[in-house]
């Protein structure tokens, strides 16, 4: 092997080897930052919410939605929701604060409905809040917001805990959430960055959201990808909020899975450039914010990693043994690191259980990657089979 083909081949396992080392890297730097971050304190005035409720297609779960939000613990707010390309026929709410939307043409595009709604607010409002149609809202939800709005954020990103656990799939995607929201939430945040935003349970000060993306029309998956890119390139840090917590249906069919992961990493290809961007703003402006959170974003989806990962340990069992015991450490770093953030949070018992499942899990997300190129014209919403449950079972 060539001196340069032998160093083209170093820096790739760097730069996919990293990413298996990057969570127990992320937990020293919080353990090191951690002392220094802000507390969120109380408040005790309520700014004016709008909550944006968006449904394409499917109006099923609105009602459980509104429940739950009318059992907020908050009395300034007015709901919002957008029915694109919804039968709205005996689509009725016993509520006052409910504005039902239903958009003269189909939009088929998150941003263009939040923008809908936001063209027809019945007043000023200070925030917005975007929930999906499937989600059920904790009652505190709002009151958590705002004591991270205290601390002088403009941008919040909550928790989107699991809603349904019945299948041995939508136990291993709500696996897959808790480790992302303990990582690129929770660490991220304490180690000076920002929180990845995750399309829906997040908040922001209308201002801000309109100054993001009010001249951009985004078309299919990926809003929040290219907001958060927005927020963190003026320097704005998103900050994590573990209590604001909405409840999110996870998938629980192969086909659901394969549907909704080819539009994820679909994404992942076209906005991972973000990432080069952010990464030059960190270091010319000096901002560790930008330039941890530009490293995040050039991560790719992790059954990717892991199976690259995986390859290169193989070849390296034949060429390098030593080299191929520094990718086993990587892999067990990288386990601990999973371990860790479910034993960090509080996670149901099923989901230990449904580990085993993984390969299969990863097999329909590399079916998803062979229809990446199609993936907005698969479906651009996601239809879901498990029985609903009423708020207060949820939340209680």
């Amino acid at each position: 092997m060539t001196q340069l083909a032998s160093g083209i081949w170093i820096a790739i396992q760097v730069i996919i080897g990293y990413n298996l080392i990057f969570p127990i890297i992320l937990l020293l730097i919080s353990a090191v930052t951690g002392k220094k971050k802000r507390k969120f304190l109380p408040t005790e005035t309520e700014p004016d919410y709008a909550i944006i409720v968006t449904a394409y297609l499917y109006t099923d779960n609105l009602h459980a939605v509104v429940s739950s939000i009318s059992k907020l613990k908050y009395s300034n707010y007015l709901i919002y929701i957008v029915a694109d390309n919804c039968d709205v026929a005996g689509l009725t709410f016993d509520n006052d604060k409910v504005v039902l939307l239903r958009p003269e043409t189909v939009l088929a595009s998150n941003t263009r409905s939040h923008f809908h709604a936001i063209n027809n607010f019945k007043r000023k409002h200070d925030r917005l809040t975007i929930i999906d149609s499937d989600n059920i809202v904790h009652p505190d939800y709002l009151n958590r917001l705002n004591e991270a709005f205290s601390g002088g954020f403009s941008a919040v990103q909550g928790i989107r805990e699991a809603k349904n656990l019945d299948t041995t799939y939508s136990r291993l995607d709500a696996a897959r959430d808790i480790y992302y929201h303990f990582y690129d939430g929770k660490l991220l945040f304490q180690s000076g960055s920002s929180a990845t935003l995750a399309g829906s349970g997040m908040a922001f000060t209308v201002e801000l959201y309109k100054e993001c993306l009010e001249k951009k029309d985004i078309i299919g998956a990926g809003f929040d990808k290219i907001l958060q890119s927005e927020i963190v390139k003026r320097n704005r840090r998103i900050a994590f909020a573990p209590d604001a917590i909405v409840y999110d249906e996870k998938t629980s069919r192969p086909d659901q899975l394969v549907n909704q992961r080819a539009r994820w990493i679909n994404t992942w290809f076209k906005y991972f450039k973000f990432g080069f961007t952010l990464i030059a703003q960190g270091i010319g402006n000096f901002s560790w914010n930008q330039f941890l959170f530009g490293f995040v974003l050039l991560r790719p989806p992790l059954f990717i990693f892991l199976l690259l990962s995986l390859a290169m340990m193989a070849v390296n069992i034949f060429i390098n043994p030593i080299v191929a015991a520094v990718w086993l450490a990587g892999f067990i770093s990288f386990v601990a690191g999973f371990i860790i953030a479910l034993k960090k949070s509080d996670t149901d018992p099923r989901i230990y259980s449904s580990l085993v499942g993984i390969p299969k899990f990863i097999f329909f997300q590399l079916i998803s990657l062979a229809n990446i190129f199609r993936a907005n014209k698969r479906s651009v919403a996601t239809k879901h089979y498990h029985t609903e449950l009423t708020a207060e079972e949820q939340t209680n």
